[in-house]
């Protein structure tokens, strides 16, 4: 098992942090947001990962002992990256809204939203 995907999903997470943290655009730290949540393909794609050979787990003309990719984690990878679209997708849509009626995305600016 390889160290690899794990540290390049360790990487991808830390860039999109440091990208949020320095933003001074909320459509910037959408993207960056994006980019963190990214690196848990690379990671759940790293977990179900059994190595070279691996074939789709279809029994039917496999023996026994054939090595079998996992399609749980598959699934997992691809409801991640549907919820992922689609939380991008709101927060965008509220980006808008919010350049809409206070006519910046500059988080400092927004002095209609502090208590």
């Amino acid at each position: 098992m390889s160290l690899f995907p794990y540290l390049v999903a360790g990487w991808i997470l830390l860039a999109g942090l440091y990208g949020l943290v320095t933003s001074r655009n909320l459509v910037q730290a959408v993207g960056c947001l994006a980019v963190a949540q990214s690196s848990t393909y690379v990671l759940l794609l790293a977990v179900g990962y059994r190595g070279h050979g691996a074939t789709a787990p279809v029994f039917s003309d496999l023996p026994t002992d054939a090595p079998v990719v996992d399609p749980v984690v598959q699934a997992l990878a691809l409801t991640d990256i549907v919820v992922g679209a689609t939380v991008t997708a709101l927060l965008l849509s509220l980006v808008i809204q919010l350049r809409k009626r206070h006519d910046t995305v500059d988080p400092e600016e927004l002095t209609g939203l502090r208590g």
